[in-house]
């Protein structure tokens, strides 16, 4: 595994994260000076993966921090810093989580509170690349019981979204996993959803298994009822933004549909998730958890290269169609066959969510 992260801090103590809009055509590297470069990075998905958002978020309330103090503001600043950070997406916990775990750390600070922000905002980064690290070391054995049962022949995984190390800061949820088997010589073969309408599949999972050298195949996200009737597919491995008290998962739009047609080919169905992850403030997903609406040109328009080598919007539809664009959906924990989480494997159930995390009773 590489050491290569998706947010950094700089020599000047600001922070840098990779303009994922860009992948995979361009590199390119964003400059957090301010609480709004983080609130901004967040909603425009400049970062993208609950994880990440909540890194994000954390460092964007040491940002607010620095500049409460630089610009002698009262604490009305920072209570508008956590505000706005807050209501930059509604869907991902972690998010919340990490503005929680901030507050906390400095309502409990004892004078040095640029130190404390900055000192817990790295400490989120470094759990979250340990947790990520710790499922993999638990999804591993998963991939491993497959590759056994086929004679060594090679483990074809489904994926939906990107739940690798672009949406967390290293390892991934979803990759680790494969990572790890890659690491000690399992033959993986990833089939990569599109994942439309931001194609996050085709752009950033595809970019990353690609980097690591892990065979893939890109897909149309219809295809994967059609590889699942054939054969094609040994298991489904998905993340998630936000997990239920029941196990009910929220993740990118299109996954409730992979999980429907693997019940229906007999195909195991993980989740991937840090803790963080875990609401156990709510039971049904389908009635509790907030589903995004994003602007319906995401729907209307594709960006990538054109012939010329240039990043361009194409229009797909006619410009007076409506879109609809909802951002996430929900799968039923009925449909889930084990959630992987950094402690362990377990049931989607209060009861199995509780088995491994006690503490949430």
């Amino acid at each position: 595994m590489s050491t290569f992260r998706t947010i950094w801090t700089t020599e000047d103590r600001f922070i840098e994260v990779i303009d994922q809009r860009k992948l995979p055509h361009e590199f390119v590297t964003v400059k957090l000076s301010t609480y709004r470069d983080a609130e901004h990075a967040i909603k425009e998905m400049i970062v993208r993966g609950a994880p990440l958002i909540g890194a994000t978020a954390a460092y964007g309330i040491y940002l607010a921090v620095r500049e409460m103090i630089e610009k002698e503001e009262d604490g009305s600043f920072l209570d508008e810093a956590f505000s706005a950070l807050r209501a930059s997406r509604p869907t991902a916990v972690n998010l919340f989580w990490a503005l929680d775990r901030m507050r906390n750390a400095l309502d409990n600070c004892e004078g040095n509170f640029l130190g404390t922000a900055w000192n817990m905002a790295g400490q989120i980064v470094e759990d979250d690349v340990e947790t990520c690290r710790m499922i993999g070391v638990h999804g591993l054995p998963i991939i491993e019981e497959i590759s056994t049962r086929k004679k060594g022949e090679v483990v074809n995984i489904l994926t939906h979204c990107n739940a690798g190390m672009l949406g967390c800061v290293e390892w991934g949820t979803i990759t680790s996993p494969i990572y790890q088997a890659i690491q000690k010589g399992i033959k993986v073969h990833v089939w990569v959803d599109e994942t439309r309408p931001r194609n996050q599949g085709s752009n950033l999972t595809a970019y990353e298994l690609t980097r690591h050298n892990v065979p893939h195949t890109l897909i149309v996200d219809n295809a994967g009822g059609h590889l699942m009737q054939h054969g094609m597919v040994d298991m489904v491995i998905v993340g998630t933004d936000r997990t239920t008290r029941n196990g009910d998962v929220a993740n990118k739009i299109g996954t409730y549909l992979k999980a429907l047609a693997a019940k229906d080919n007999g195909i195991p169905f993980y989740v991937a998730l840090p803790s963080t992850t875990l609401d156990m403030s709510i039971k049904d997903g389908l009635k509790e958890i907030p589903i995004e609406e994003r602007n319906q040109d995401e729907v209307k328009y594709v960006y990538g290269k054109n012939a010329e080598g240039k990043l361009e919007a194409i229009l797909i539809c006619p410009e007076t169609t409506n879109a609809s664009n909802y951002g996430f959906d929900v799968t039923p924990s009925h449909l889930v066959t084990k959630l992987i989480t950094e402690r362990g494997v377990c049931d989607a159930s209060e009861k199995g969510i509780l088995e491994l995390f006690p503490e949430f009773e």
